[in-house]
């Protein structure tokens, strides 16, 4: 969250390095509990660059699969570690390849500013 500068009455957010940096450490640690998560990055004004105060962090990520509705799975998260508020979007891989097909608005968005931070290995054969 914003970090008040000595005495001063100036908020000063984190930049696009440190939420970055944040979400890398958060999705190495999501990743090594949950195996089932293949890819996840972020979109918005972090990916585009034009974050500013009060900015959050919407992130996506694309699970092999989930019984939980769309809207529940967030809730499998804890996100109070980032250093500013965070939406969090769980597709499974079924609805991402359904979003592509349907030409979906979110999925546009996500091919032309997402930033991709952490994608599963592929399996070595």
């Amino acid at each position: 969250m914003p970090v008040r500068s000595l005495n001063s009455p100036v908020l000063k957010w984190p930049d696009r390095q440190s939420v970055h940096q944040a979400l890398e450490r958060w999705l190495a640690e999501q990743a090594a509990r949950r195996p089932g998560i293949l890819r996840a990055g972020y979109i918005g004004s972090y990916a585009r660059g034009d974050w500013g105060v009060g900015s959050d962090l919407d992130i996506l990520m694309i699970v092999a699969d989930s019984r939980r509705p769309f809207w529940q799975r967030p809730l499998d998260f804890d996100l109070s570690a980032f250093p500013v508020p965070c939406d969090l979007l769980v597709y499974t891989l079924e609805e991402w390849q359904e979003m592509a097909a349907k030409n979906n608005p979110l999925r546009r968005v996500a091919g032309s500013e997402a930033i991709w931070v952490y994608q599963q290995a592929p399996p070595t054969e």
